[in-house]
């Protein structure tokens, strides 16, 4: 919740321009896939569209180009199918 707060604190700051929020931002999103994933469902349990489009950006940002066994391993995915479905999948 403290992320959440400090992140609406600063969106919410009169006087702050769209390259600090920016920075804000991009120094904000330096944090692990858990976090993330809190700080993503906190956003959509507060409602914030801006937080949760944040966030939701970063996740796909994070994972985009990688192979598919990075992925999974990024959010914990076991990966069960058997090899000859994999193969299918593959085709």
């Amino acid at each position: 919740m403290e992320k959440v707060i400090n992140y609406s604190n600063k969106h919410s700051e009169e006087g702050v321009t769209e390259v600090q929020l920016k920075n804000f931002d991009q120094n904000f999103l330096k944090m692990s896939h858990s976090e993330l994933f809190d700080v993503h469902l906190a956003a959509r349990y507060l409602d914030d569209k801006q937080l949760e489009e944040l966030i939701i950006q970063q996740s796909f940002d994070r994972i985009t180009g990688k192979t598919l066994e990075v992925i999974r391993d990024v959010f914990g995915i076991v990966n069960d199918y058997t090899p000859k479905e994999q193969e299918q999948v593959h085709r």
